[in-house]
């Protein structure tokens, strides 16, 4: 039986409704959680049962090389001038052949943050734009 080779994570695309995004150099927060509550069963008063609560997501931070493409910035602006603009996303993990092999879809995704680069005078490194998407679901969509 042959063992399948786990899949890089250098190779992925984000792409969100309505926006031309392009590659990332970063995607983190494909978080998917339960609150664990303690209960106590009444039939065994020595045994705490733990099961699942509240589920939780995390947010979702991109980051990629800064551009003349100013999309991200004008969705956060457009929340900062309080129109929050829901929009539903998909994370693509590539194989080495650049086919999608996985994707997690988030929706009602909204800008919480957006920072600009660390600039740098004796630096040589690219500078990069921060986008934090505040969402309401997370899903394996493969």
């Amino acid at each position: 039986m042959a063992r399948p080779d786990p899949y890089g994570n250098f190779r992925f695309r984000a792409e969100i409704d309505g926006l031309v995004v392009g590659e990332f150099a970063e995607v983190t927060g494909l978080i998917s959680e339960s609150e664990v509550i303690a209960h106590r069963d009444g039939t065994d008063p020595s045994r705490v049962r733990r099961v699942p609560g509240i589920h939780k997501v995390s947010d979702i931070t991109m980051k990629r090389g800064l551009t003349t493409d100013r999309s991200l910035w004008l969705w956060r602006k457009a929340v900062i001038d309080g129109q929050v603009d829901r929009r539903d996303g998909v994370i693509v993990l590539l194989d080495g052949t650049g086919q999608p092999v996985a994707r997690w879809r988030f929706t009602s995704g909204w800008p919480s943050k957006w920072e600009g680069p660390t600039l740098e005078g004796l630096g040589n490194d690219v500078a990069t734009e921060t986008l934090v998407i505040t969402h309401e679901g997370l899903d394996w969509a493969d």
